[in-house]
Formats: structure tokens, sequence, C-alpha cells
């Protein structure tokens, strides 16, 4: 057996052969050299997280060109697609260059990140998402919000978008006072308080019925 031989990437009986991951979505193209039904190449759109991996709109092919034509307008698309939503800040007027060690307090492994506005560390995000509105997010809970814990994941709540996310503690650069905070900050970390208060009074409701 060979040594170090990395392990193929597999979609049911396709190896993935190329693949690239822009915003939301990763285009792949894969490859089963014994299909005999013609259906050799495919290229699909590819959603996974630490379970499982799901392919959607998938096309197959017989024509290898044919297939990479396909992934390379698929490429195309979602790139223009990214580029026009990690533009919005800009024409929101947000300043959203990338936020480093000395705009934040850095955490050590004695801090309680619990409800703390934490930074994200930009070289731990994609490409695309080095900047200050991918950084900051409210922290809400998970075993490595606690100091000294066996657990690393901190689950927490964008403040640009409002979307929730996972992160290790590993990853967090930092922390910021509410009041330290840009103001399109201040706006979402106000939403998102508003959203779990209402869903506090709507949660003590029912318990008392």
């Amino acid at each position: 057996m060979e040594a170090n031989k990395m392990e193929k990437r597999m979609a049911g009986d396709y190896e993935i052969i190329q693949s690239i991951h822009i915003g939301d979505r990763e285009i792949v193209l894969g490859e089963n050299p014994r299909d005999e039904t013609g259906e050799k190449y495919m290229c699909a759109f590819c959603q996974q997280n630490e379970l499982f991996a799901a392919y959607s709109e998938v096309m197959c092919s017989d024509n290898y060109a044919e297939m990479v034509k396909m992934f390379g307008e698929r490429v195309t698309e979602q790139a223009e697609n990214t580029r026009v939503a990690m533009n919005k800040p800009k024409i929101q007027g947000i300043d959203d260059r990338p936020i480093t060690a000395s705009d934040c307090t850095v955490v050590s492994g004695e801090d309680d990140l619990n409800n703390k506005i934490v930074v994200i560390k930009p070289e731990v995000l994609r490409r695309e998402y080095r900047r200050a509105t991918c950084q900051l997010k409210l922290c809400v809970g998970g075993f490595g919000a606690y100091p000294h814990s066996r657990g690393s994941a901190c689950f927490c709540i964008d403040l640009y978008t409002g979307k929730e996310s996972r992160y290790e503690r590993m990853d967090v650069l930092g922390v910021m006072k509410p009041e330290e905070l840009p103001g399109w900050a201040k706006h979402g970390l106000l939403s998102i308080q508003q959203e779990q208060a209402k869903k506090e009074q709507h949660k003590g409701g029912k318990e008392e019925r």
C-alpha cells in the first residue's frame, strides 16, 4: 500500500477531479472511468457539512469538453453573484476593510465568549469573505465559548446578515465591546437582540398557559 496516498473524493461513482468553492456554493467536476452509459463525466453544485455532501443540478455527459465548458460557466456565474453580494457593503458606504488584532482585544483561554462580540480571524475565512462584514459575530453558545472547555465549537450570529454559523474557538481573533462597533454592526446587534427578546417573550407566554 502506497504511503501518504491521498484519499479520493467521491460523489457516488464519480471521482471529483476539479472543484472550486466561491461564495455560498461549490462547483465540482467528476469522472467515472468505468461508466458505459454515456455519462462518464458530470458537473454539479455541492453543499456539504461535517456529516454529508449534497449534490444538485447534476449534469452528465460522455463529452469531457462539454462538461468542462459547463463547469467554467457555472464558476463564472457564481463568481459574479458573489461579487455583487460582496459589493453591497461598499454601496452602503460601509468600511469593509479586514479587522486586525490592533482593532480588537485579543482573546485567551481564560475568556468567556458567551454573548460577546467576537472577531473571526480573516485567514480562516475564504478569500472572498475576508472583510469586516464577515468577521463580526455575536457568540451565543457552544462548548468552545467557555474558558478551559474540552469542546471547541462556538455558535454565532452574523452581525451583518443575521445568519447563524459555527466556528472553532481557535478561529476567534478577539472581542469588541458594543460601543466599539461601527454603526452597521451596532444596528445588526440591536436587531439580533430584539429578535432574541421576542423569542423569549413568546417562550414565556407559552409556559404561562
